[in-house]
């Protein structure tokens, strides 16, 4: 999403004293917040080589016995590590774990990315599970994946299910199967009708199918489909931004690493679109759930929803989650939850169980 990028240069450019004093308040307060100090709990990150390139994985969460989520971010390149204070009340039940892909977060404040494809983002993930399953002492994890992470979420879940004990996608995106030009159409609609005619024109030229485009246009897409629905510019005002500006874990250098590494990884989202979801496969040998933003523009929940009704599963699963756009799970983080322990965690421990037996 490059608006969030240049939202971000631009108030790390703009911030006064005043405001950077305010920042100061009330990141120390999340800290405080943020801190664990349960017996059995775990707070730790650092740099982990995966890939041949040290890349930021975190974890978190009250009590080790509980299940371990492996989050996928979304962007490419916008780390989930922003919204670990949103979620501060999903670590009493869930060891949550965090990663910063390559051409995202802390990971691209490093340095050196290596090979940035979408292909060896997969092959880094099968890594990172790895790396989890050997540092937590656990045979599998719940694969937990948002927006541009959902594609690789996809693959992954159907290509190692001996790595996962379900699969839960939100920000749902499917590429692939029949081309829907609607939504693309709907964002020209709206910006002409707000005045954005210049702006409309733009993603006209570029046109629909998604699998020409080059990485300026799909980067240029996510712009103007984001800044067209008042849904979306509401989130990252009063969700996203916030989250950035305020992380006790992300200092202005961090942010403005984060910033370019969303610019950088748009060679890696224009991939993820010809990404074809049904002629990867629809059958899935592990428990399968979606929880889908009602409103979300940029990845439709009627879409998500045909995908879904084509899979094939052990067991699936899928709920809209009410008055929420895209990052639906930060915006919407208690309603969540209740999906997870009610709809998830039950099957995780069931497979557990049965593992154990």
């Amino acid at each position: 999403m490059i608006t969030l990028a240049l939202a971000t240069a631009a108030a790390l450019s703009a911030a006064p004293v005043g405001l950077l004093g305010h920042r100061q308040l009330r990141r120390r307060r999340a800290a405080a917040d943020l801190r664990i100090d349960t017996p059995n709990g775990i707070t730790e990150s650092g740099f982990v080589r995966i890939g041949g390139i040290d890349q930021w994985i975190e974890i978190r969460g009250e009590d080790l016995a509980n299940p371990v989520l492996l989050e996928l971010h979304g962007g490419p390149g916008i780390t989930n590590t922003y919204f670990a204070h949103r979620t501060r009340a999903w670590e009493r039940h869930f060891t949550i774990v965090r990663w910063d892909m390559r051409g995202g977060g802390k990971t691209f404040g490093r340095g050196e990315q290596g090979v940035a494809t979408f292909d060896q983002l997969l092959t880094d993930a099968v890594e990172v599970t790895r790396y989890v399953h050997k540092r937590l002492s656990t045979d599998k994890v719940v694969l937990l994946a948002n927006s541009f992470g959902s594609v690789l979420g996809l693959r992954l879940a159907r290509s190692h299910p001996e790595l996962y004990s379900a699969y839960v996608g939100t920000d749902q995106n499917i590429s692939g199967g029949e081309r829907d030009d609607i939504p693309f159409h709907a964002v020209v609609r709206r910006l002409r009708s707000s005045g954005k005619r210049a702006d409309a024109a733009k993603l006209e030229r570029i046109g629909p199918d998604a699998t020409t485009w080059s990485a300026a246009d799909w980067g240029l897409h996510a712009k103007l489909t984001a800044s067209a629905d008042p849904f979306i510019a509401a989130m990252l005002k009063k969700l996203v931004l916030p989250a950035m500006w305020f992380s006790p874990q992300h200092r202005l250098r961090d942010l403005k690493a984060g910033a370019d590494g969303m610019k950088f990884s748009e060679r890696i989202g224009v991939e993820s679109v010809r990404f074809d979801a049904w002629r990867d496969g629809t059958r899935f040998e592990l428990p399968f759930f979606i929880f889908q933003g009602e409103h979300d523009s940029l990845t439709p929940a009627a879409r998500a929803r045909r995908y879904f009704d084509d899979v094939q599963a052990p067991h699936k699963d899928f709920a809209l989650i009410t008055d929420a756009t895209h990052f639906a799970s930060f915006w919407q983080p208690a309603q969540f939850l209740e999906l997870l322990l009610t709809r998830v965690r039950p099957l995780v421990a069931d497979v557990e169980n049965r593992a154990e037996a």
